[in-house]
């Protein structure tokens, strides 16, 4: 969900009301997600928004100067969503490579971080803009970027290191988008043999083990 954000206008002591509904500028942003990733760019408009909130209108326009103002929003979100929580995966601490992969596949399985749902929209969005194509662009320099650091943190070549960083990235990407809907455990008895494939390493039971225990939690035991 969309993290709250401080609001500025002039008059602090009056809200948007529509009969006896307050809508916070979070309430049109999660409405304008939620149409984003179910429907596709084209259904971000004010009058479906407010369809889908029960409300008027008119309070969009307390929040947003038009419908780019939201759509620049809702990139800004995807950004800081996903993009820089792969980013803070890829530079968590760990002793070595292997604990590091596992820390970035935590990142993309887990709920709450890495939305893989958002991730298709935004591309599928870009084949048709420009700007979005652009961002998408930007954002996937970035990603790899971080993911050949964290190679070469422990000491590949950096040819080496970013042929594993685009290895890794695009076959989770690559993953995500065929929806395979595996068992969760036949994907986790195959990790090993993907940390091994990305970093020529297998990872240690003590790894392996500590990955299990802090992903199957979080996932509910359910397919990712």
């Amino acid at each position: 969900m969309l993290q709250p954000q401080v609001l500025h206008r002039d008059d602090p002591t009056k809200d948007p009301l529509t009969g006896n509904v307050k809508v916070t500028r979070d309430d049109w942003l999660n409405a304008a997600l939620r149409a984003l990733v179910d429907d596709g760019v084209e259904h971000v408009k004010v009058l479906l928004l407010a369809e889908r909130l029960g409300v008027s209108r008119s309070s969009f326009y307390w929040y947003f100067k038009n419908r780019q103002d939201i759509l620049d929003a809702l990139l800004d979100h995807w950004y800081a969503t996903n993009t820089e929580a792969l980013v803070a995966h890829a530079v968590m601490p760990a002793k070595t490579i292997t604990e590091a992969c596992c820390n970035v596949f935590r990142g993309f399985v887990t709920s709450g971080t890495f939305d893989t749902a958002l991730d298709f929209t935004i591309r599928d969005w870009a084949r048709r803009s420009d700007e979005v194509r652009r961002r998408l662009d930007a954002s996937d320099a970035r990603r790899l970027n971080a993911l050949t650091a964290m190679f070469e943190r422990f000491d590949y070549a950096p040819d080496d290191a970013l042929v594993r960083a685009r290895t890794l990235y695009y076959m989770q990407i690559g993953y995500n988008d065929a929806d395979l809907r595996e068992p969760m455990e036949a994907r986790m008895s195959l990790m090993p043999h993907y940390v091994h494939v990305f970093t020529g390493q297998m990872p240690g039971e003590k790894e392996i083990a500590t990955f299990r225990a802090e992903v199957i939690p979080k996932i509910g035991g359910q397919d990712p």
